[in-house]
């Protein structure tokens, strides 16, 4: 059963987040995923940090299945042909480097398209391959905080917070992996190689959508609403009596069932209530009384009683409550991955879900383990040559 991109290699220079997770979507969809890493320790997120299994940390763990590690000095000059060879049977070149670092180790695009001339080379940095902060560095934070994101996350009146999801890094990630899956289709019907260009501000800047035309139109400027919404109520979380659920109403109709639900069928006749605009202006009295409710069972027992009535709602769930939550088991979104070196240990799965492609979670590489397969097969190297390149440092495998 063929995978999706089954015959599309990448040819993968990222590292840290954003780049890393964006190919791991690639290579979950079939793709010939190749992480090229550097001596002596290759990707840093290798390191054992305070989360790890033998020896391996659980970040790299994490983003760098169904990949091969080859390792190569491309400070030295055979390492760069051998990296020119490998971008010569390479359909993608991807990187998330700083414009300046990506032309030193001379894999821009301009390098690599006289290479390749077909080649599609997707670069997520920071702030673009152009612009006055093109060379500025960026991480999550900074490119939540300027992008918008901590200006609308946290309580009314609190202090700046950062969303616990690195949406700044993975939102350049899976943007990078849709331009690529839409180059190899244009490349299909017109030949044409292309140069991707992802800023990881860019990304951000467009996850605004509506909030960003409601300023545009209107003027507002959202601010931090906790997990109530600036024109839908009731919209947000709710204490139990053990833990924290969520109620979404943005309808009439489930407003009305809300009310059902707990027993209230007096309130959307309340003239404060009566419709979406009075449940804004009176959101702070709705409030007190919704949770004046919801404090009296479990959360397990709410949402018994909120799905009988169809009511938009869910716990508000730790990760140990992810992990086993039966909808996300059944659909297989939960993997187990069975590691050379740290044994078994469980991941998220791949969200895209294709009728006839099978899902393949290949074990995230040890360093340098496919050196030698790569060299071998597609380059054609002999063995006396690859030992000879292993032997001045130019390549490196797993030991």
């Amino acid at each position: 059963m063929p995978q999706l991109l089954s015959n599309i290699r990448i040819l993968d220079l990222s590292r840290m987040l954003a780049g890393p997770f964006g190919s791991m979507l690639l290579g979950d969809l079939g793709a010939e995923v190749i992480k090229i890493e550097e001596p002596p320790a290759g990707d840093f997120t290798r390191t054992p940090a305070q989360y790890h299994m033998g020896g391996i940390g659980a970040y790299f763990l994490a983003i760098n299945r169904n990949k091969k590690s080859v390792g190569i000095d491309l400070t030295s000059p055979k390492g760069k042909i051998i990296l020119y060879e490998l971008v010569k049977v390479a359909d993608v070149v991807f990187d998330n480097l700083r414009p300046t670092a990506l032309k030193k180790i001379g894999a821009d695009y301009e390098t690599v398209k006289g290479v390749n001339p077909q080649i599609i080379s997707c670069s997520i940095s920071g702030f673009g391959q152009d612009g006055p902060d093109r060379d500025l560095p960026a991480y999550d934070l900074t490119i939540q905080a300027r992008g918008g994101a901590m200006g609308i996350t946290g309580e009314k009146d609190g202090a700046p917070v950062r969303m616990g999801l690195p949406v700044g890094d993975l939102a350049g990630g899976m943007f990078a992996a849709l331009a690529i899956a839409a180059a190899l289709f244009d490349r299909e019907k017109t030949g044409q190689g292309r140069q991707l260009d992802i800023s990881l501000l860019d990304c951000q800047a467009s996850l605004l959508t509506y909030m960003a035309t409601y300023h545009t139109i209107g003027g507002l400027i959202p601010k931090p609403q906790g997990s109530s919404h600036e024109i839908l109520v009731p919209y947000q979380a709710f204490k139990a009596k053990d833990l924290n659920l969520v109620v979404a109403c943005p309808t009439e109709k489930f407003w009305q069932a809300l009310c059902r639900a707990i027993g209230r069928e007096d309130l959307p006749g309340h003239p404060h209530f009566q419709d979406g605009l009075q449940r804004i202006i009176h959101r702070q009295e709705l409030y007190r009384i919704l949770q004046e409710v919801f404090i009296t069972k479990t959360v397990d027992e709410w949402m018994e009683i909120l799905r009988r009535e169809d009511v938009p709602s869910s716990p508000v769930n730790t990760l140990d409550r992810v992990i086993s939550d039966p909808q996300l088991l059944h659909r297989k979104m939960i993997v187990e991955v069975e590691h050379p070196a740290s044994g078994k240990f469980k991941a998220v799965g791949n969200p895209i879900k294709a009728s006839g492609a099978e899902e393949i979670f290949g074990h995230p590489p040890l360093l340098g383990e496919h050196t030698e397969e790569v060299l071998r097969n597609l380059l054609h190297y002999d063995s006396p040559k690859i030992e000879q390149l292993i032997q001045e440092k130019v390549v490196f495998k797993a030991t």
